[in-house]
């Protein structure tokens, strides 16, 4: 017998070591590890990363086998691993029926359990009784099934167990909206039992779903049907939530040492080093004491202070905890294994060092991990006073197997047993490495040879969909429809993926179906559900987007393929031409770059070679997918224009089931003509004149819900049940209107009995000289008689109101009428396809959401993702009857998701976004800019294109100044509207301090009195019952005074109400709030108070912390207002770092604003101001001058409002003045 080398006899000494204290707790049965010898539960994230030595041990046996009995060894290691691996998904496999139901609802009641029996592989409490929804746990199990599989361990056995694992894909693909318990199973740090969205969880979904991607589950025996498909736009969800997210942990979590695992080993999920670097000395600096690391800053786990009788904590509790949290030492474990993956040496051997002096060393020479080190019960005092200078006690488990597993893997690879790519064979490693540049390729295809000939008369030479055949192309809609068969399971009752819509990573790749190649033009080219695809322009406006998104977001190898449609909709002058902005677009991507983008345009033929093919193998026919089980399932809603590329299809005789069914998805969406074309006859009275049909259809309206119509609107700024064109007002305040008069009104056909005819209503389609008036007869019909009633419309059965509705709407499209087509939409109850996904990327940015106009019963908040349906009934309802709101309030919440996507420095400092007042500021800057009433402001909105919508948005987020044309509609539009466009205004624009000051003072009254004008326009005040800060843009004296005049003031207050409205606070400013918070009792504000109590629970930096002052100041209803009180804030924050303990009891910020106000008034009186400049907003009692001070300068707000807190605050600063210098 050979003698043992001496790396044999180390590797025999790690066995001994990983037999004694890890092995031998694992189950024989099930495989699983209980956690300690009385305790039987099995955790799953535990188990996983307790395995982990195992799993490097088997490979260094392998590796440095110095006989056979070291091969054998090396089997018997890697069996004990596949072993844990099916036990725990023989535990999951149990709940198969909680993985379908997650699908749907992700509720915390529906998901996986943490933790299982050990023995029997059953649950061991109830679905409310614990924690369980951790995403993290069931990602790490993911993330390793893919690594050891990827190492040559076979795991999965069976094709059910592939389908099941494919569903767990789809368990954890929504991770970035879903908020959990996280890897400390506490959710929110008060251990209420609130969960919230997590890091770490995040992280470990990316990685994992990243790891399985096109992994064949079978390893090298499997073929097509054996592997996992992930769609590359969940990834790419998550990692943009990662990244907005990081260095925080949470809500409630400034930072957390767990974030460890998915910034290095093992989920490698951040490819920015400088986020890695920043987080990980975040974590350093915070949590890192002498016996390992905390895992959050105020965590009350096992310390001497926590009460073990209770779960729960009381949210001011949580200051006792600091600086006495217990330290872990498994944290060095990862830095250690960090250590060796980026070449590290010194940090390798500084961690292995300072584990050696915290490990506990038993007789016989076995090492133990401890659980954590804890300040002992007398030395707690101490440790306040002096932090890290007690000597701890280990605590807790012993060993922690976790911890233990790590240390054994760490030395094996400190040590060379092992090297770094054999415990990441999928090579996560390298995600933080060089990226080449990504090249776009995109095919532009006409959607019929007339348009191929229109093209090839401006010199551009395109293929048409019927030239590329073999190639087929097709609409986004039915890839999703296809995709919601993948993971179906008839013997598990498993559904398959959940009808989501996909997203332009998923479309830029080909597929093979059935031996046929497929391409998918993208979902924004689709216009089949919402109308911003109808806009021409805001196609090219989205188009540039997303070929940025896919230069920063592709991962796959190959290239993307873009597929870009010319379609029918993008011809203009009656089908003679195409729309320029088309034009221009496809001649910038001839030149190789657009928006910043590589692109290189070609056929689809020359892109098969280097463009990246997904299988879609589960379609195949040998598979046991039957596409069509259900004739009803995954059709898409009735109510859309027209099919796909007609082109494209076969002919009918050589159809497999696959072409019938793509067919019928897309007839299902098919529509046919039925309207009568608008009247041109002339003296033809309208069927409404614009003064009664307001009455009419509210009296109408009235009658139909049984309500009285009152006489004063109280809700809105529009008006009461108003959900008509012609009325909608966002900027004046609401007129009183009467109802007496609409009995009189002639032009509605009425019956024997005095009510209104329907039949000879539909009669009047005919007559009708704009479209218009034939939306105005609908929507009539459609609040008497439903959306299903049949209006038999000459005489043909089945034309219901809501096929003639539709109809309307993509007449409208045509003539590209917005305000009509907002309106027609709104009747309809349209709501944009990715509205709820828009609304999540808000959230999970941590920007919460607000619907409808202020204050708070009207203004609905939301903080969490909520189901499509649900959500669209939400905003309907905050915005009351008026449904253009509703339809304003979708399409800017998808403006700002397309905003937060690609600009995220847009939103810095804003927590909360009140949709119902950026709509409101909309139309007064609208009402500014082109000087005219609020009614027309409020119209010109509503019929502002899609891309001019998006730019105004764009403008009042960035606050630059812009400018506002009335261009001229051509002749044959219909629409009565003025067409408005809207351009970025010169450096000249307006920022300059001194236009505002006082300094400027003396001369414009001298010239105010000598012309006799008001003050001006926009300073007019507004009354009690108004909209919040609805300043009446024009008052009739002023109106035709010296423009540029106007246009000078009014600039700050402005800057005012546009930063209150979208709640934005200078940087750093709750951080502030916080200091202050603890030298005084508390900050009140608009009549409440911010009690001091909120820093004994929260930290600094913590979002939490951030919420809750953004709550407080979200009571004031003016924005301009608000605005002032932050300033005055800011002010007060400067005394947080001057050496006074207190600053007194409770500070009343607007007493302090009100009492600059007035040192402001006495200085402009003794200027010899009177009359208009004096004015005050009657709501709050500011001067209005005073809102358009600029803030420094020796007469700025700033000035003013810190000689107020020295009046307020005199008797607690020092003596000595300079101290506030």
């Amino acid at each position: 017998m050979r003698s043992r080398s001496n790396s044999g006899v180390r590797l025999d000494g790690y066995a001994r070591l990983v037999q004694r204290t890890i092995l031998c707790h694992q189950n024989p049965v099930t495989g699983l590890f209980s956690a300690g010898r009385d305790h039987k539960d099995a955790w799953v994230r535990d188990n996983i990363y307790s395995i982990l030595a195992v799993w490097g041990l088997g490979m260094a046996y392998r590796k440095n086998a110095d006989r056979d009995e070291d091969k054998a060894k090396a089997y018997e290691l890697e069996q004990n691993v596949v072993k844990l691996m099916r036990g725990l998904l023989q535990c999951m496999m149990r709940q198969v029926d909680k993985v379908e139901k997650f699908k749907r609802t992700q509720s915390t009641k529906d998901c996986l359990h943490a933790k299982y029996n050990s023995a029997t592989c059953a649950t061991v409490v109830g679905d409310d009784q614990w924690g369980h929804l951790q995403v993290d746990a069931t990602s790490l199990y993911l993330l390793f099934l893919a690594q050891m599989t990827a190492s040559g361990l076979r795991i999965i056995f069976t094709l059910d167990e592939v389908t099941f694992i494919q569903n767990l894909v789809f368990y954890i693909e929504a991770a970035y909206k879903v908020a959990d318990y996280g890897i400390w199973e506490r959710g929110d740090k008060t251990n209420q039992g609130i969960p919230e969205l997590n890091a770490s969880s995040v992280g470990m979904a990316k990685a994992a779903l990243e790891a399985i991607d096109e992994l064949d589950l079978f390893g090298a025996h499997g073929g097509h049907k054996s592997v996992i498909h992930v769609l590359p736009d969940e990834v790419e969800h998550c990692q943009s939530i990662l990244y907005s997210m990081l260095p925080r942990a949470s809500t409630s979590k400034e930072i957390d040492a767990g974030l460890l695992s998915i910034i290095s080993y093992p989920a490698f999920a951040v490819e920015d080093l400088n986020l890695v670097n920043v987080t990980k000395s975040e974590i350093i600096s915070k949590l890192q004491g002498r016996y390992g690391c905390c895992r959050f800053l105020r965590d009350g786990y096992k310390t001497p202070r926590e009460d073990p009788s209770r779960l729960h904590y009381d949210p001011a509790e949580l200051k006792l905890f600091e600086n006495i949290e217990c330290e872990w030492p498994v944290f060095w474990t990862y830095f250690l294994i960090d250590g060796v993956f980026n070449e590290d040496k010194i940090q390798v051997q500084e961690y292995r060092e300072a584990l050696e002096g915290i490990l506990i060393r038993e007789k016989n020479g076995i090492v133990l991990m401890p659980e954590l080190y804890a300040v002992p019960p007398e030395k707690v005092d101490e440790e306040y006073e002096n932090p890290h200078s007690v000597d701890r006690i280990p605590v807790g488990k012993l060993p922690h197997l976790w911890g233990q597993s790590l240390y054994v893997l760490s030395c094996l690879l400190a040590e060379g047993f092992l090297a770094a790519g054999e415990i990441d064979p999928l090579n996560r490693r390298f995600s933080t490495g060089f990226k080449p540049d990504v090249v776009v390729q995109v095919t532009v295809l006409a959607e019929s040879n007339h348009i191929k000939n229109l093209l090839q008369d401006h010199g551009i030479n395109v293929q048409s969909i019927a030239d590329i055949h073999p190639l087929r192309v097709q609409p986004a809609r039915i890839l999703s429809n296809l995709y919601t068969m993948l993971g179906r399971n008839k013997n598990m009752k498993l559904s398959g993926r959940p009808h989501r819509h996909i997203g332009v990573l998923g479309t830029s790749k080909l597929y093979v179906i059935r031996n046929q190649i497929f391409a998918f033009t993208p979902q924004f080219t689709d216009q089949h559900h919402f109308y911003l695809a109808l806009d021409n322009q805001m196609i090219v406006e989205m188009l540039k987007t997303e070929l940025a998104y896919l230069t920063s977001c592709w991962r796959m190898t190959g290239r993307p393929t873009l597929t870009f449609p010319i379609t029918h909709t993008m011809l203009v002058d009656d089908g003679t031409d195409i729309h320029p902005a088309v034009l221009a677009t496809i001649r910038k991507l001839e030149d190789g770059y657009f928006g910043g983008a590589r692109v290189k345009i070609g056929k689809l033929s020359e892109f098969l070679t280097t463009s990246f093919h997904t299988y879609l193998s589960f379609l195949d026919p040998d598979c046991d997918i039957k596409l069509f089980d259900d004739p009803n399932e995954g059709r898409n809603s009735p109510d859309s224009e027209y099919g796909g590329y007609p082109a494209d299809f076969c002919e009918k005789e050589s159809q497999d089931e696959l072409d019938q069914y793509i067919n019928d998805v897309l007839q299902s969406t098919a529509l046919k003509s039925y309207l009568p074309p608008t009247s041109k006859t002339a003296n033809q009275p309208p069927v409404f004149s614009a003064n009664h049909s307001t009455k009419e259809i509210l009296s109408i309206m009235a009658k139909t819900k049984g309500l009285e119509v009152p006489a004063v609107s109280m809700s809105l700024p529009t008006k009461v049940l108003n959900t008509h064109r012609k009325s909608l007002n966002l900027v004046d305040n609401p007129h009183f209107f009467e109802t007496k008069d609409c009995e009189n009104v002639s032009h509605l056909p009425k019956d024997a009995h005095g009510d209104l005819d329907c039949r000879k209503l539909v009669e009047q389609l005919k007559e009708c000289p704009t479209l218009h008036d034939q939306a105005d007869i609908l929507y009539i019909l459609h609040i008497l008689k439903g959306a299903d009633w049949d209006t038999e419309l000459d005489g043909q059965y089945g034309v219901t109101v809501h096929c003639l509705l539709n109809e309307l709407y993509r007449k409208a499209g045509l003539n590209q009428e917005w305000g009509l087509i907002r309106y027609i939409s709104g009747i309809l109850k349209k709501r944009v396809e990715v509205l709820a996904e828009a609304c999540t990327d808000l959230l999970s940015h941590h920007k919460q959401l607000t619907v409808g106009l202020p204050p708070e019963p009207r203004e609905k908040i939301i903080t969490t993702p909520l189901p499509p349906e649900e959500l669209t009934d939400l905003i309907y309802e905050a915005s009351g009857q008026d449904i253009s709101i509703a339809v304003l309030t979708q399409e800017i919440i998808m403006y700002l998701a397309m905003y937060v996507r690609s600009q995220p420095s847009l939103f810095v400092e804003m927590l909360r976004l009140r949709i119902g007042l950026i709509i409101q500021v909309m139309a007064t800057e609208l009402a500014r800019s082109l000087k005219c009433s609020g009614e027309e402001a409020s119209e010109s909105l509503m019929n502002l294109s899609p891309f001019d919508m998006k730019n105004l948005l764009h403008h009042i987020l960035s606050g630059k100044e812009f400018g506002v044309e009335r261009s001229l509609r051509p002749v044959d539009s219909s629409s009565s509207s003025p067409a408005i466009s809207i351009h970025e205004m010169g450096h000249s624009g307006a920022t300059k301090t001194e236009r505002s000051g006082i300094t400027k003072l003396k001369s414009e009254m001298k010239q105010f009195f000598h012309e006799g004008h008001s003050m001006s326009s926009i300073m007019f005040p507004s009354t009690r019952g108004s909209t919040p800060s609805s300043p009446t843009s024009t008052s009739p004296t002023g109106s035709n005074g010296d423009v540029s005049q106007g246009d000078r003031k009014g600039q700050w207050l402005r800057r005012r109400r546009l930063d209150g409205a979208i709640n934005r606070v200078p940087v750093g400013f709750y951080e502030k709030v916080w200091k202050i918070l603890q030298k005084c009792h508390g900050l009140s504000i608009d009549g409440y108070v911010l009690p001091s109590s909120t820093t004994r629970e929260m930290t600094p930096c913590e979002i939490k912390f951030a919420v809750h002052v953004e709550s407080v100041l979200n009571h004031v209803p003016q924005p301009e207002y608000r605005q002032l009180l932050v300033e005055a804030i800011l002010v007060l924050t400067f005394l947080s770092d001057i050496e006074v303990n207190s600053i007194g009891g409770i500070i009343h910020v607007d007493r302090i604003v009100h009492m600059a106000n007035d040192l402001f008034l006495q200085e402009l009186k003794s200027f010899g101001a009177t009359g208009r400049i004096l004015e005050k907003d009657v709501a709050t009692g500011i001067c209005h001058f005073f809102y358009d001070s600029a803030p420094s300068g020796a007469y700025g707000t700033m000035t003013y409002l810190t000689k107020a807190i020295i009046i307020y605050l005199h008797d607690f600063l020092p003596s000595t003045g300079c101290a506030l210098q």
